[in-house]
């Protein structure tokens, strides 16, 4: 038995199972648009990439392969990819990256706004590879081995991309706190 929850899926989506690719879109839809969203900036973007994800998901099922990398890292990397692909193109950082440094439950919601923003701002600041690792991180709530083989890097890497991410957003924040 695999230990990748989405390799029986992934084998009926290659054989031309449409059920099964109906179904692996309704698992995976939110994530990929929230990680594309987050790079991008740009909701209806995000919804160009997750298609052209899953075209491709589609056309090459065939080739994927059980135990070589697991199905939510592989769609992980492939989002970034192409999200990267349209920031080259438009030669800009992401405009909504958001990390929330509050507990949205006990928060008042304009404060949270107010620090949604101000976060927003913040992360566009930052390294793209720092970005990458806090977003596949705080927000894709990939664990730090989950993130590193996104990411392609050991796992030191990440925790060294995450703390100079996180000393910079500190860094940015504090500043626009004093100025502000």
């Amino acid at each position: 038995m695999s230990s990748d929850p989405d390799a029986d899926l992934m084998r009926r989506v290659a054989s031309g199972d449409a059920a099964a690719i109906q179904s692996l879109i309704g698992r995976k839809l939110p994530r990929v648009l929230a990680l594309a969203t987050r790079m991008l900036g740009d909701q209806v973007e995000a919804e160009d990439v997750a298609q052209e994800l899953f075209l491709r998901v589609w056309r090459n099922a065939s080739r994927w392969q059980s135990g070589k990398a697991r199905f939510d890292t592989w769609i992980h990397r492939v989002t970034l990819n192409l999200c990267y692909d349209r920031l080259r193109r438009r030669k800009e950082t992401p405009a909504n990256a958001t990390l929330e440094l509050i507990d949205n439950q006990h928060a008042d919601v304009g404060q949270s706004e107010e620090v949604s923003s101000r976060v927003e701002k913040a992360l566009q600041g930052i390294g793209e590879r720092q970005r990458e690792a806090v977003i596949l991180t705080y927000y894709q709530g990939l664990s730090n081995i989950e993130a590193a083989a996104v990411m392609d890097v050991s796992v030191d890497a990440l925790e060294s991309l995450l703390a100079r991410g996180r000393r910079a957003l500190r860094s940015i924040l504090m500043k626009d706190a004093d100025n502000g």
